[in-house]
């Protein structure tokens, strides 16, 4: 039986002179295997995006591939085998740039401060991958919701403190292995008090009167998370983003630093 020789679309020659920066498939769904730091191995479900670089001289890529490549790493798809993948696309697709996004739903299992009763807390990550034939970055981004009370408003008032829940992004781009537990114990150390999935009575008392006894602005918690990136070598560079839903306001509280 003779096949029948289908044509190549995406591989004939466009003439328009344009090159694609990023080019390729968005909002794939895809299990994918995570380091646990204290459970050795997490599974959750990633939305995926994969894109390359395509020349000017292309008509277009070859989408079915990235999928492909998805299915040949499927046992082995996690952080650390990132450059892996990127190498496989740029070679696959014939591309000199690569890169993929994972954003995943990462649990964390938290003992409640007094009484000790544990519950997962869940916690939004991204990780962005590129390379080339030269160069290849990885950034870790966590977002950590935190607790904050207001300095000034402690220090006008003859008792209590407006206090608000907030978040953190915290973006690391790292040369060798950063947990996703160490992002998270920098950022909730850094703010008035970490927050829990489940609480009793006496675990409330001692948030409450931890937070108001440690105030501080989303200058504060930005500040204070810089300051504990700096001192970390496996970093090369980060970005910090802090938000306070304010409590008494119309608006939001941000602040923003990038190193």
């Amino acid at each position: 039986m003779i096949k029948e020789k289908l044509a190549d679309v995406q591989s004939m020659r466009d003439n328009r002179n344009i090159s694609i920066d990023k080019v390729g498939v968005r909002g794939v769904r895809y299990p994918i295997s995570l380091l646990d730091r204290s459970k050795k191995r997490q599974h959750t479900i990633a939305d995926i995006n994969m894109y390359v670089l395509l020349p000017s001289s292309f008509k277009g890529t070859h989408m079915s591939r990235f999928i492909e490549i998805l299915n040949e790493n499927k046992d082995c798809i996690d952080i650390r085998n990132i450059d892996k993948i990127i190498s496989l696309m740029r070679k696959k697709l014939n591309a000199k740039k690569a890169y993929i996004e994972l954003n995943f739903t990462y649990f964390i299992e938290k003992k409640a401060p007094v009484s000790k009763i544990k519950s997962l807390m869940s916690y939004d990550c991204k990780v962005e991958a590129l390379g080339d034939e030269h160069h290849k970055t990885t950034i870790l981004s966590v977002t950590v919701p935190i607790t904050s009370l207001c300095p000034c408003s402690k220090e006008i008032s003859e008792y209590g403190a407006h206090n608000q829940r907030g978040k953190t992004v915290v973006s690391v781009e790292f040369g060798s292995m950063v947990w996703i537990e160490e992002i998270v114990k920098i950022a909730e150390s850094s703010a008035s008090c970490e927050i829990y999935s489940l609480l009793k009575r006496p675990d409330e008392k001692y948030v409450t009167e931890k937070a108001y006894n440690n105030p501080v602005f989303v200058e504060d918690i930005a500040r204070n998370i810089a300051i504990k990136l700096q001192k970390d070598k496996r970093i090369k560079h980060f970005s910090i983003e802090v938000e306070n839903f304010e409590s008494i306001h119309n608006h939001n509280a941000y602040a923003f630093i990038a190193r």
